[in-house]
């Protein structure tokens, strides 16, 4: 006689299973159907908690799927406020490349326009020979040795220490020195009677006086050629000699427009909007768009999913029809539908890249107007709002709704333990009353087996003696 029970399941299981009975007297196979019953009906309430606990999680889950879609919105979102604002929005195209090109800051504040540039001289740097040359600039010098003195433009000196009294050494540790000018090595002399002499070479452009002196003081450079500054013209201005001068060919001509000059001549450069950014992230906002669409219609209607019947679901597709149906601006585009954003028969968005790109370059004020920016107004403001109050890891829609499921998860967890141990108590006290009673019951029938015997060993003494 005895009993064998099975583990008691815990909250991850969707029942609890009452233990094995293995009784000795006849009603054994009853006694396990008490305790079955027992424990069958007191887990009813442990298995709807553990339901509850799977729908939860299941909610869990597919809200975290839309918090990714809606994720995803507020990326496109970004990226269309920095496609449309500062140097993102807008590109540089020149007439005349030849004679110059340009470059737009990626910090400045940029305004579109039009530049007119007149290269009138490219300007040159100053150059300069050393006085006397050397055959071999590996083991000849020019100078007495030790420590030189180099002077630019009027500049404070500059002490030039080659590693070796030789020509070649010399010019490395000029070129080190980075003092505003370049050193080379040239041969002034024929093939069969080389000369090498110094050359220097001022790295600005202009009249730039030079002078290299040895450790005795004396001067080592002999030809000179002045250089000359470039000089240029801005939308005609000055309008008459001396034009703008400078001692570089990269030039600012306004803010945050550079300027190479590469050429004598006349060329525009036209800064306005460049939609092609613009247009890859309107391409990306309907995808994600979309995205967020076919999740949210899988949770709406009878069949539907784990969120099917939740407000969230209702919030989620209002968010979604405010940003597409908003409305604002001036002019000829006062809504996403202007920017070629329109809804087809499923409910979904379509982009025509082609409507977006035209009225961008007939009406780019207008489409200024109606995006506007981050913190400045229009579409971008109200989508940066609307998504940062869904999406903020601390106190967005998501991030509240995530937490409210884990605290119901939490609370039946906890009713689930406190219901398993009641369970667990209840099959302890089941199986011990039946295995009681198994125990008086066999008794009972070993005694009517026994008084049964008896009966008969004394009714077939009885009849062999009358036999008798």
């Amino acid at each position: 006689m005895g009993t064998t029970a099975s583990p008691v399941s815990s909250s991850s299981s969707s029942s609890t299973t009452a233990p094995t009975f293995n009784g000795s007297s006849q009603y054994a196979s009853d006694l396990q159907q008490a305790i079955t019953h027992a424990v069958t009906i007191a887990s009813i309430p442990l298995d709807q908690l553990q339901s509850s606990v799977s729908r939860l999680q299941s909610q869990q889950n597919e809200l975290t799927t839309l918090q990714n879609d809606f994720s995803g919105i507020q990326s496109a979102v970004q990226s269309l406020a920095t496609a449309t604002t500062g140097s993102g929005s807008l590109s540089a195209s020149v007439s005349n490349p030849s004679v110059v090109s340009a470059s737009l800051s990626s910090t400045a504040t940029i305004t579109p326009g039009t530049y007119t540039v007149d290269v009138q001289s490219l300007g040159s740097p100053t150059t300069a020979l050393s006085a006397t040359g050397v055959a071999d600039p590996s083991s000849g010098t020019i100078g007495a040795g030790g420590n030189y003195t180099l002077t630019v433009n009027g500049g404070t000196p500059v002490t030039i220490s080659p590693s070796a009294n030789t020509l070649e050494a010399l010019s490395q540790a000029i070129n080190s020195a980075d003092a505003g000018v370049s050193a080379t090595i040239v041969n002034v002399g024929s093939p069969s009677s080389p000369d090498y002499e110094l050359s220097l070479q001022s790295t600005a452009l202009g009249d730039i006086p030079i002078t290299l002196k040895d450790s005795n003081n004396t001067s080592l450079l002999g030809f000179t050629n002045p250089g000359a500054q470039t000089e240029y013209q801005v939308d005609g201005q000055p309008s008459a000699s001396p034009y703008i001068q400078t001692g570089t060919n990269s030039v600012t001509i306004a803010p945050g427009v550079t300027v190479d000059l590469l050429d004598t001549g006349i060329a525009t450069i036209n800064v306005a909007p460049d939609p092609t950014a613009a247009s890859n992230a309107l391409s990306a906002f309907v995808s994600a768009y979309n995205t967020a669409v076919s999740d949210l219609d899988q949770n709406t209607g009878k069949n539907g999913g784990a969120l099917s019947g939740q407000s969230t679901v209702f919030q989620l597709q209002q968010s979604l029809n405010a940003l597409a149906q908003y409305n604002g601006g001036s002019g000829s585009v006062t809504s996403l539908v202007d920017l070629g954003l329109t809804f087809n028969q499923s409910g979904q968005l379509t982009f025509d890249a082609s409507q977006f790109d035209s009225v961008s370059a007939s009406d780019p004020a207008d489409v200024s107007a109606l995006l506007g920016s981050a913190t400045g107004g229009g579409f971008l403001e109200m989508a940066t709002n609307l998504l940062n109050g869904l999406n903020d890891p601390t106190t967005g829609t998501f991030q509240n709704q995530q937490v409210a499921l884990q605290q119901n998860i939490d609370t039946d967890n906890q009713e689930i333990a406190t219901q398993q141990a009641r369970i667990n108590t209840l099959q302890a006290n089941v199986t011990a009353q039946m295995a009681a009673a198994d125990s008086a019951i066999a008794a009972l029938e070993q005694q009517v087996t026994y008084f049964t015997s008896l009966f008969t060993a004394t009714q077939d003494a009885i009849q062999a003696q009358s036999l008798a």
